[in-house]
Parts: C-alpha cells; structure tokens; sequence
C-alpha cells in the first residue's frame, strides 16, 4: 500500500451480497459506490453461489457478507448455519439483509451467529446509511459476537 502524508490507505474491503432481487443488488452496489468505502462488492443471486464463492476464497473469504434469508436454492438461514459451522468461514461478519423483521426470525439467527441484521429501508439515502454503519460495526468489532440489544442496525430518517 502506497502511504500518503504518512498515512496508510484505507484497506480494500472484500464484501459479498448475497440476494436474489436483482433490484435490490443494483441499489446496494449504487449505494456501495456513493461511499467512502474502498471495496470490491461481489453480487451472488443465491445460497449455492454464495457456498461457491465462499469455498472458492478459503484463504480470505470476505471482510463482510450481506445475507438475505430467501434466496432460491439454498436460502440465508442454511447459508448461516453452513458458514458458522466451518471452521475456515466462521470468522466472517454476516449481516442479515433482509425486508422483513420478526422478533423470533432475528434470535434464531443471532443464536446461530448472525452480526447484525438490517430490515432493507425503503429510501436510498437510509440505505447509503445503514450500510456504511455495518461496515463500520465489522470492522470495529472484536471477535465476540455483539449484544442481542444492538443486533438490529436501526434506520436513521431522513
């Protein structure tokens, strides 16, 4: 990396979205490039895609992974528990993406080692929002899983 004024570059984030609305996909990947981020966003349209990639990239798999629930083939809660049951991926942030939110659903997928989960807003500006705030929790946050109580990544209004 090439330091600047002495600093180091911002490091390039790996992050996977793993959905399959493909309006959905180009919104992210249009937020995605709205941001201060510095990224390679790879776009999956369901589980065995995402099982593919993630087997595929054993070294480094993903800074991120952005994980709606119902995906054809292999849906977000079979990736989950997939993914924290190997020992090679369990490591990876996996936020859950998804447009619905239920109490029940969001403690099951804590419970089976979920980061954070986010209802997709509905604007794209709290879309923009909350994404740049998930991206900050992953890369602040220490192995330990966070608390139930701050699992839901709220919307800002706008």
């Amino acid at each position: 990396m090439k330091k600047v004024d002495g600093a180091t570059p911002p490091k390039l984030l790996n992050i996977i979205l793993a959905d399959d609305d493909k309006d959905d996909c180009m919104l992210f990947g249009d937020a995605m490039k709205e941001l201060p981020v510095s990224a390679n966003l790879s776009i999956v349209h369901n589980g065995v895609q995402l099982m593919k990639l993630l087997a595929g990239k054993r070294a480094h798999p993903c800074d991120v992974l952005f994980l709606d629930l119902n995906m054809p083939l292999k849906n977000g809660f079979e990736c989950l528990k997939e993914i924290k049951c190997n020992p090679d991926l369990k490591h990876v942030p996996v936020i859950i993406f998804s447009t619905s939110y239920e109490v029940g659903v969001a403690d099951v997928l804590y419970k089976n080692g979920a980061d954070f989960y986010i209802r997709k807003p509905p604007v794209f500006l709290q879309l923009k929002n909350v994404i740049e705030q998930a991206i900050a929790l992953t890369q602040k946050k220490n192995i330990e899983q966070t608390t139930r109580e701050n699992f839901l990544i709220r919307i800002i209004p706008v």
